[in-house]
């Protein structure tokens, strides 16, 4: 196929499904909780189940629809990238929209998990760069050290010697500094 990915590996959609519902689930089971303890009356333990089971239906579904097709439409195309995650990312939107019973809900909550996700995986998260497996962290260290590396005697002459500066012939001066201010002689 014209324009595919050689190091792409496929992945499996229905394993990372399983597991981003159910992560995704025990984080909508966390939030149940807090719905049931925020409420006036005491509905017990399993009223976060009975009451409020459905915040923990869609965030189980959100979980498992945008691992799933993502990682399927990854598979098709023979690369991983925004446009897998955006599509992963209006499905899951669209599930909270279909929990509001309203196709302008499924089509605008859609659009808006779309456009965080594909965002998301563009810019490489919160990370910035260091998300990418491909970039030479190493090598831009090594030319931010070659550009902005100072002379240690400017840096002696700023900060002084000690904390782990030191230039050379310290230990002689400090010998000499002990004798004259203490009379102490050091071997």
């Amino acid at each position: 196929m014209a324009g595919e990915d050689e190091n792409y590996h496929p992945k499996d959609a229905i394993g990372t499904a399983v597991q981003g519902g159910l992560t995704t689930g025990v984080v909508g089971a966390i939030a149940s909780g807090v719905q049931a303890a925020l409420t006036k009356q005491n509905i017990g333990i399993l009223g976060t189940f009975t009451k409020y089971g459905g915040t923990t239906a869609v965030f189980a579904g959100m979980g498992a629809s945008y691992m799933f097709v993502r990682n399927v439409t990854a598979n098709l195309r023979h690369k991983d990238d925004l446009y897998s995650s955006a599509l992963g990312g209006f499905v899951a939107g669209s599930i909270v929209g279909v929990s509001k019973r309203s196709l302008p809900s499924i089509i605008g909550i859609g659009a808006l998990g779309a456009v965080l996700t594909g965002t998301m995986t563009a810019t490489h998260g919160l990370r910035g760069r260091r998300g990418d497996p491909d970039a030479d962290i190493l090598g831009e260290k090594d030319v931010a050290r070659r550009t902005y590396r100072r002379p240690v005697a400017e840096t002696i002459a700023e900060l002084g010697e000690g904390r782990g500066i030191y230039g050379p012939g310290y230990e002689e001066r400090r010998k000499q500094r002990l004798k004259e201010t203490y009379g102490i002689e050091v071997p």
